[in-house]
């Protein structure tokens, strides 16, 4: 039975984790509580007589990898520059302007602790922001591309 179960394990894939479908089990039409993605053809073919280092260099040079970095890039080039430019007017204001920063904002606050937590609201909502673009520019396309890469690869001599 372990090994049934092991085995029927070893088949499940995780293609897509936003957009499983039940097929059967508690909640689906069988009973088996067996998940299968939704919209994945039959698995490709392993290449013979292709090592995996030419099978990993066929992906990246591939439009659908390419497209992937293409879309990192354009997000984390600007993004990068956006905070290193935020983060280096505040530390020069802090070095050439002290009145600036030390004019009070509110009681004991004043504007160079309003930019420094500034600072921080930026960080967690630059992170915010890039898990959210990740999850819907880029991930899709880069988990099929892993799928494809471990069906090319499976039964070649690394």
């Amino acid at each position: 039975m372990e090994k049934e179960a092991g085995r029927e394990a070893a088949t499940v894939r995780l293609d897509d984790p936003w957009h499983d479908e039940p097929t059967s089990g508690p909640g689906g039409p069988g009973g088996a509580g067996v998940f299968v993605p939704a919209g994945r053809s039959a698995p490709a073919e392993p290449r013979r007589g292709h090592s995996a280092a030419d099978i990993y260099l066929e992906v990246q040079r591939s439009g659908a990898f390419q497209e992937v970095r293409r879309r990192y890039r354009r997000f984390v080039v600007p993004a990068t520059l956006a905070f290193l430019v935020w983060y280096l007017v505040y530390v020069v204001a802090a070095i050439t302007a002290p009145g600036l920063m030390a004019r009070p904002v509110a009681g004991a606050v004043n504007v160079a602790m309003v930019a420094g937590l500034g600072q921080f609201l930026t960080t967690f909502l630059l992170t915010g922001v890039y898990a959210r673009h990740a999850r819907l520019r880029r991930d899709r396309a880069a988990l099929e591309l892993r799928w494809e890469t471990q069906e090319m690869t499976r039964g070649v001599e690394r």
